[in-house]
């Protein structure tokens, strides 16, 4: 009976420090399908897009920026759009770190919504 009840009280102290960490991500992930009806509506004009082709360099609209010169080339760009969407595309091997740390970039800059496109 000892063990069931230190296991049990184990697994309630878990969840009660587990739990308010679920509720304070970061990033938020909405559906496909929800975020395709949203995006069919906006014009592709209005959003501005990332691609990640290394750790160090980047195409901002189509434009290759170094890493270094993001927040200088980003910033003006999200001060001129209306909608201030960022969609950003990143290669299979751009490591999880400087993907992450795009995604905080452009939030930082004032990006008001970020979708991620794969492929």
């Amino acid at each position: 009976m000892t063990p069931l009840i230190d296991v049990s009280l184990v697994l309630v102290v878990i969840l009660m420090v587990a739990t308010p960490m679920a509720f304070q991500s970061s990033l938020a992930v909405q559906r496909a399908a929800a975020s395709a009806r949203k995006a069919a509506l906006q014009s592709k004009a209005e959003r501005i897009e990332i691609e990640i082709v290394t750790a160090d360099s980047l195409v901002i609209n189509r434009a290759p920026v170094p890493r270094a010169r993001m927040e200088g080339t980003l910033k003006p760009l999200l001060e001129r759009s209306a909608t201030r969407v960022v969609v950003i595309r990143c290669a299979d091997t751009v490591p999880h770190g400087a993907f992450v740390g795009v995604l905080d970039d452009a939030k930082r800059l004032g990006a008001s919504d970020v979708a991620v496109v794969g492929g």
